[in-house]
């Protein structure tokens, strides 16, 4: 499917499945003091820096986007996984004080890949902690079945092994929202890591009413944020009255100009982003004025060094990984951390 083409689906959609307009209305409760705007910015940061095409600035932390707020962040372990257009990376921050996970979004190649098939493909996990709950087969595939899985979790235990038990900070936007939020979801159920933090930017649906319910129980710590009329949070489409129909889990913060609107909890507010009756491709670009996409958003293409630390597998997929015991920059957490 050609780009234009591709853009005329996604507004088509867009205006089709989009909700009567209300007038908007800014909230103020008791769940405004669990969104910290501080930290929303930093992990914007993040999530704008892990499109860079350089592997060498990005594992280096030496980036045009690798500064400001983000500074004194070492990465860890770098991965991409060529065959399938991803991009990923894992280390440590001392601000917060924290394991950030950030996983890039789409590509041309991988946005046609689940804009395609994103209507009917889903996947009903049987998981029996997680009854009637299905998600979106190509998203869910893209995390589980690909290098980001293995690489995601190794990353993390060896970070938690020299560091003690860190919280973990999971970023993406758009798609790679999507990816990092079935990693967090993850490292929560199959791994014990009860300290996760989500925060995703313009992220796609990737499950039903079911799913979206039981996810918010094992990741209470999350929050959606939606720029404007950011087209891609309306997909894939949203129906209230199809029980399989796909469904946001909670808490979406919508950015309507210079104001950050705390949404409800039931993940399909209809007074904030879903009252929208015209959606935009250029609000999904932008998040606090940071650019979420690649220098050439057209190709998968990547620069590195070889001199860098790298492996590859069979599919040619690239690894960079760094030892997790270095110059501390991170406070530790446990006892046996800090003897480190």
């Amino acid at each position: 499917m050609e780009r234009p083409a591709l853009l005329k689906m996604m507004i088509f959609i867009c205006l089709l499945t989009a909700c009567n307009g209300r007038e908007i209305k800014i909230k103020t409760g008791d769940n405004m003091t669990n969104f910290n705007h501080t930290l929303a910015l930093i992990l914007a940061e993040y999530a704008s820096a892990v499109y860079t095409v350089d592997l060498s600035e990005l594992f280096s932390w030496t980036c045009a986007r690798c500064n400001n707020l983000t500074m004194g962040f070492e990465v860890i372990e770098l991965v991409v996984d060529i065959q399938n257009c991803l991009q990923a990376f894992v280390g440590v921050a001392p601000d917060p004080n924290a394991i950030v996970i950030a996983i890039r979004g789409t590509q041309e190649n991988s946005v046609q890949n689940w804009i395609e098939d994103f209507i009917w493909q889903e996947l009903d996990l049987k998981l029996p902690d997680m009854p009637g709950a299905m998600v979106h087969r190509g998203l869910y595939g893209a995390y589980n079945n690909t290098s980001l899985r293995p690489a995601i979790v190794e990353a993390v235990d060896r970070i938690r092994e020299s560091y003690g038990e860190l919280p973990v900070m999971a970023t993406g936007h758009s798609m790679g929202g999507a990816l990092v939020a079935f990693a967090a979801l993850d490292l929560v159920m199959n791994h014990g890591i009860d300290n996760v933090h989500l925060m995703t930017f313009g992220q796609p649906r990737i499950g039903n009413a079911a799913f979206a319910s039981c996810f918010y129980k094992y990741i209470p710590n999350t929050f959606r944020i939606v720029h404007n009329r950011d087209i891609v949070a309306h997909l894939p489409p949203y129906y209230s009255f199809y029980w399989k129909s796909y469904h946001h889990f909670p808490r979406e913060v919508w950015l309507l100009d210079d104001i950050e609107q705390i949404c409800d909890d039931s993940g399909e507010d209809p007074s904030c982003s879903r009252s929208v009756w015209i959606c935009s491709i250029n609000d999904h670009k932008t998040y606090y004025g940071l650019s979420m996409e690649a220098e050439d958003w057209s190709t998968c293409r990547i620069i590195m060094d070889r001199s860098l630390p790298y492996q590859t597998d069979v599919a040619g997929n690239i690894i960079l990984a760094k030892d997790a015991i270095g110059p501390s920059i991170v406070k530790p957490i446990s006892q046996k951390a800090a003897a480190m």
